[in-house]
């Protein structure tokens, strides 16, 4: 696999679990102190990313960042209704409240918060 199929594969896979897990580009971008722009060119799979983004969107994702790289076979079962009713409910609150969800949900895991400087 080439570095531009490779970049591809991976942009994929974090839109899919950036979808999966009812996201905004933004809410992401926000989550990893980056712009908008740079979530699309990164899912669109035309920027690199660092070791610590991809460590932070797996992380983000509750998904393995070998699974984003593509090296696991790891899946993320879209097909569970209840993941499905939680992405929806996610898509109607309200940014703030999302930010305060995502907190919670790190510290229910035992992970640092993102705005703790869990990087």
């Amino acid at each position: 696999m080439n570095e531009a199929e490779k970049k591809g594969l991976i942009g994929s896979r974090i839109r899919h679990a950036r979808k999966m897990a009812g996201l905004s580009q933004g809410q992401v971008a926000k989550l990893l102190k980056l712009h908008r722009p740079s979530i699309s060119e990164i899912e669109a799979g035309n920027r690199k990313i660092s070791a610590d983004e991809l460590s932070t969107f797996a992380e983000i994702f509750d998904v393995s960042a070998s699974w984003l790289l593509g090296e696991a076979d790891e899946r993320l079962e879209s097909d569970d209704p209840r993941l499905q009713l939680a992405a929806r409910e996610l898509a109607k609150i309200k940014s703030e409240d999302l930010d305060k969800l995502m907190t919670l949900l790190a510290a229910m895991r035992g992970k640092p918060t993102l705005e703790g400087g869990g990087q």
